[in-house]
């Protein structure tokens, strides 16, 4: 009988030896250690190399020791127990993911997993500040909303109270805060709570608008950097503990300067374009200081090198975010106070989506596009490579813009970006490139190519599509798309001929069976094939049929 039970121990795969009867203690610390972490499934009666030795007699009842477990846990973690019969019978115990809170056993333990350097899992103590970023990871807490009741509204620096209004007014923000008193201003904004009469800043508060003194006092962790290194050389490094409408301000002065443009020609027009999208850039920089984990150490990481830009935060990326569905996840954070204020405030987009104008400002150059593969469980990477823009592509995405009167859909923007890198792609192949489902796929497609963007080929299961003609603006890139068409066009009568010398005759409906086709392309493609006499008529009509000529 095959093995059922995996061979080695993981994240979420623990093994016990049950020789001596796993002890009880133990075995609520290991169920509750799976609760704070990812769940998974402990297995009693299997040695630590996988070797499978029995569960102990006491532990072969799996309703009972799952009630016993439940008993133990605070609040309750409810298992699945069950008996698996391999060579000697085992218990697999499954734990479930704890949602909304945190697991401990009844004595007050709490527990994690983690993987060591030797690639093994260990159960470790879970601390105060862990919780915390675990809270927020599960959207059950908003570090940012906590109120400081040892801190004052003497504390909020009047300088960045001002700054603060400048900023509503220079990126089109809540006009209506500007109506507010500062006190109110605060209130509105959630960076003051009132508790029993008395108004207190909230963490918000002192990360946005708060003075140096008070920020090293109540968030040390709001620290930020900015770095330029060419080669092995640093050219600038500057730490800031200031507040974040400051930071973000001396952050974007400094791009300005080590943010080249470039023009490019559109026909007549002239585009200058920089090295970075700003409006991305800002929003990769606001989305930083937004999302961090605050209740960690580390600091907000901006820094130019030769390859590209790279914008990073402590914090991984929050429950349910992953590299898969970063642009298709439904927008939320790690501290919806503080991202709210920005959006107010106008610094962050509105609707939520600020991912998006990341990806945007690359994908409207034809440039390559962002890149978080380097994002861990502790720190979200963001690098923006460094790429020359694809003028060809620029023009059609920015006439085609202009023709709308408004900016094209972010879905348009990637099927689009998939096409110039895989031209002739089916709809399967560019879902999975654009990571897209292939009905919102399919839903893009047939918008662009009313639009004159796209140009299909073939029909059926075998449709596939490429950049249409406007793309194609110079003599290199014509050749390059005549050379894309005619190749397949050369195939097909390849393959016509092909069928016709291994069978007696030849129709229309067989050739659109062969090659995925139309009814009016598969009747284009023989007519031509009779004209260069390699192929003739039997019958005429709808129903025609073809032989080789000559046999």
């Amino acid at each position: 009988m095959a093995r059922t039970i995996p061979i080695r121990e993981t994240l979420t795969v623990e093994f016990k030896s049950d020789l001596k009867k796993y002890g009880d203690a133990a075995l609520f610390e290991d169920v509750v250690a799976f609760a704070n972490t990812e769940g998974g499934d402990l297995f009693l009666g299997v040695e630590d190399d996988g070797t499978i030795t029995g569960v102990h007699r006491e532990h072969s009842d799996p309703v009972t020791l799952a009630a016993y477990i439940a008993n133990n846990t605070v609040p309750p973690v409810s298992t699945r127990c069950e008996i698996i019969e391999e060579e000697r019978p085992v218990l697999r115990i499954s734990v479930p993911k704890s949602y909304g809170s945190i697991a401990a056993t009844r004595s007050g333990k709490i527990l994690r997993r983690r993987i060591k350097i030797d690639g093994s899992p260990e159960n470790v103590p879970m601390y105060p500040t862990e919780m915390v970023t675990r809270l927020s990871d599960l959207r059950v807490l908003d570090y940012s909303a906590m109120v400081l009741l040892e801190g004052t509204l003497a504390d909020i620096d009047p300088l960045e109270l001002e700054r603060l209004r400048r900023i509503i007014l220079a990126y089109d923000g809540d006009k209506a805060l500007l109506e507010l008193k500062d006190e109110e201003l605060l209130r509105a904004l959630g960076f003051s709570r009132e508790q029993n009469g008395v108004n207190y800043p909230t963490v918000a508060g002192i990360l946005m608008l708060g003075r140096a003194s008070a920020i090293q006092r109540f968030v040390p962790t709001g620290k930020s950097s900015f770095q330029v290194l060419e080669g092995t050389n640093v050219r600038v490094n500057e730490d800031y503990a200031l507040p974040i409408l400051a930071a973000i301000e001396k952050i974007i002065a400094h791009m300005e300067v080590w943010n080249p443009q470039q023009e490019l020609e559109f026909g007549l027009f002239r585009m200058a374009v920089p090295e970075f999208d700003k409006r991305a850039l800002r929003e990769a920089i606001v989305n930083a200081f937004c999302h961090r984990d605050y209740s960690i150490m580390g600091r907000v990481r901006v820094a130019i090198e030769d390859d590209g830009l790279t914008v990073a935060n402590p914090g991984g990326f929050i429950e349910g975010i992953t590299l898969e569905n970063l642009l298709t996840a439904e927008p939320h954070g790690r501290n919806p106070l503080l991202a709210d204020a920005l959006k107010r405030v106008g610094l962050a987009e509105k609707t939520g989506r600020g991912i998006d104008r990341i990806f945007e400002g690359s994908l409207i150059y034809g440039r390559a596009l962002p890149d978080y593969s380097k994002t861990t469980s502790t720190t979200v990477s963001l690098f923006i490579p460094r790429s020359k823009p694809d003028v060809s592509l620029a023009r059609m995405i920015s006439d085609e813009q202009n023709r709308l009167g408004r900016p094209l859909p972010i879905n348009m923007l990637l099927v689009l970006n998939v096409l110039k890198e895989l031209p002739r792609s089916d709809i399967g192949q560019i879902a999975q490139a654009a990571r897209l489902s292939e009905t919102v796929v399919s839903t893009v497609l047939n918008r662009a190519i009313d639009s004159g963007l796209v140009e299909p080929y073939g029909a059926g299961r075998g449709r596939t599509y490429m950049l249409s003609h406007k793309l194609y603006q110079n003599r290199e890139k014509v050749i390059g798309y005549v050379r894309q068409r005619d190749i397949d066009e050369a195939r097909y009568y390849e393959m016509i001929v092909n069928m016709a010398k291994n069978t007696d005759f030849i129709a229309r409906a067989d050739v659109m069976n062969l090659l995925h086709v139309s009814d009016s392309k598969a009747y284009t493609l023989l007519k031509h094939l009779v004209r260069l006499n390699i192929l003739e008529p039997v019958n005429k009509g709808r129903y025609a049929k073809y032989r080789l000529k000559g046999v």
